[in-house]
C-alpha cells in the first residue's frame, strides 16, 4: 500500500529507528514517545487493525505476539510493560495498519481510560 505510512517505513522510504525485525513484524521507536520506551511493532503484512487480523496467517499473528516479549527484554523492561493496539476512530487509531504500542521504562498509570 503506497499511501500507508507504516508500509512506507518498512520499505525504507521513510526513516525509522529499527529495534527489531523478523519474518512477521518490524519494530521501531515511536517519534512521539509516551513513555521512556515506546516501540511500535507493526505487521509486515498490511491489515488495518486487529478487527481485520483474521486475514493474517496464524503464524504471522503468533510471530508478532512472540516478538513483543523479546523486544521488551531487549529494551530492558524486566519490571513490566504495557501493550496497546488501537482499533478504529473511537480508539484514536491514527495509522490504518495493524500495530502494537510497546510502552515501558516507568510505572504505568493504574487507569486504563
Amino acid at each position: 500500500m503506497n499511501d500507508c505510512l507504516f508500509c512506507r517505513i518498512m520499505a525504507g522510504e521513510i526513516p525509522s529507528t529499527k529495534v527489531y525485525e523478523d519474518d512477521f513484524c518490524y519494530a521501531f521507536r515511536d517519534i512521539n514517545p509516551q513513555a521512556p520506551v515506546h516501540v511500535l511493532v507493526i505487521s509486515k503484512q498490511h491489515v488495518g487493525n486487529l478487527t481485520e487480523a483474521a486475514a493474517l496467517p496464524d503464524a504471522a499473528l503468533a510471530g508478532i505476539l512472540r516478538a513483543i516479549p523479546e523486544i521488551a527484554a531487549r529494551e530492558g523492561l524486566g519490571n513490566g510493560y504495557r501493550v496497546v493496539s488501537n482499533c478504529g476512530p473511537d480508539a484514536c487509531q491514527s495509522v490504518q495498519h495493524l500495530h502494537f504500542h510497546l510502552l515501558g521504562g516507568r510505572p504505568m498509570a493504574d487507569q486504563m481510560a
